[in-house]
């Protein structure tokens, strides 16, 4: 029985507010604190070795599921394990998140409502429900968010989308293909279950929104686990097509955009680009977001954006 008597329990303490920015000599800010969700082979190889780098961000905690990888990931660059998550918020000012979409869509509302800043992965979450939430508690809590579409800050993209937008574009070809689902790092629960659609398609269809006209629906067929074709109609009245794979074998991974209309085609290919140059692009204008509150990057709202479209295009599977 309850004793309405018995005093209610103590709210759970509040993480501390965002440590203040400090300044260095010169006057710049001190590097922004980052706090690392996950310990993975992603959270190894790109979030933590980059944020470490600086000098716009310095690595300050690490807390992971397993408290061991963290610990280990943690170790590699001076930055401390933290036993929770909210003693990871405590310790930072920002957090990135490299864990599957279903961890990280939940967290992510946590650390908006503490005030943190947001470097998030696609897709927001695994459904649209989870990704709105993201997105409006980063607009209710107004903090800064940003999204690692890698592709988007490098160069040579950004040249393309230029370019691109000067074009009149009335049909486009597409493709994002890559064998990493067969086995190794990449080939995670997540996407084994979910495929390529909501893997490799945020993607694809940035970069046909950004290029060619905003998406106003898109259509799917095929098996997002093996290969998928995505017909997309955009705005301007422009169909493009989009081909998403990760169980196909190639020596490397495939991205490569073709614009067609009454000028010469534009041709965007990955194969020839260094995905390094991405990183250090990415971890400054993070850090840029975060100290004057203005994110020019890709956001948690254009992160909802995109599972709208994926959305659409899993319940066109589902006929």
């Amino acid at each position: 029985m309850h004793d309405s008597a018995a005093p209610a329990p103590a709210p759970a303490p509040a993480p501390a507010p965002a440590p203040a920015p400090t300044a260095v000599l010169g006057g710049n800010p001190a590097p922004v604190r980052v706090g690392l969700v996950g310990a993975g082979p992603w959270a190894r190889t790109m979030h933590a070795r980059i944020l470490a780098a600086g000098p716009e961000t310095t690595l300050a905690a690490v807390w992971a599921r397993r408290p061991e990888a963290a610990q280990e990931t943690a170790a590699a660059h001076g930055a401390q394990a933290a036993a929770s998550f909210d003693q990871l918020l405590d310790s930072c000012e920002a957090v990135a998140f490299a864990v599957p979409p279903s961890v990280q869509a939940g967290l992510a509302v946590r650390a908006a409502a503490a005030g943190r800043a947001l470097l998030l992965e696609k897709p927001l979450g695994v459904e649209l429900a989870d990704a709105r939430a993201v997105a409006d508690a980063v607009a209710e809590h107004g903090v800064v968010s940003q999204l690692v579409l890698t592709k988007r800050y490098h160069p040579v993209t950004r040249a393309f989308l230029a370019e691109a937008a000067t074009r009149d574009t009335v049909g486009a070809r597409s493709c994002y293909l890559h064998g990493a689902f067969l086995g190794g790092d990449q080939a995670t629960a997540w996407r084994l279950e979910h495929g390529a659609l909501l893997d490799l398609g945020p993607h694809l269809l940035d970069l046909l929104d950004a290029a060619v006209s905003p998406i106003v629906s898109v259509r799917a067929t095929g098996d997002p686990r093996r290969w998928t074709e995505l017909t997309c109609t955009h705005e301007s009245g422009a169909v493009s097509q989009a081909s998403l794979s990760g169980t196909v074998r190639l020596p490397r991974a495939r991205t490569r955009i073709e614009l067609f209309g009454s000028s010469e085609e534009l041709v965007y290919d990955t194969e020839g680009i260094d995905h390094e140059e991405c990183w250090p692009v990415l971890r400054e204008e993070f850090a840029t977001a975060v100290r004057t509150g203005v994110t020019r990057g890709p956001d948690a709202a254009r992160g909802l954006r995109l599972q709208e479209l994926l959305d659409q295009a899993a319940r066109s599977l589902k006929g």
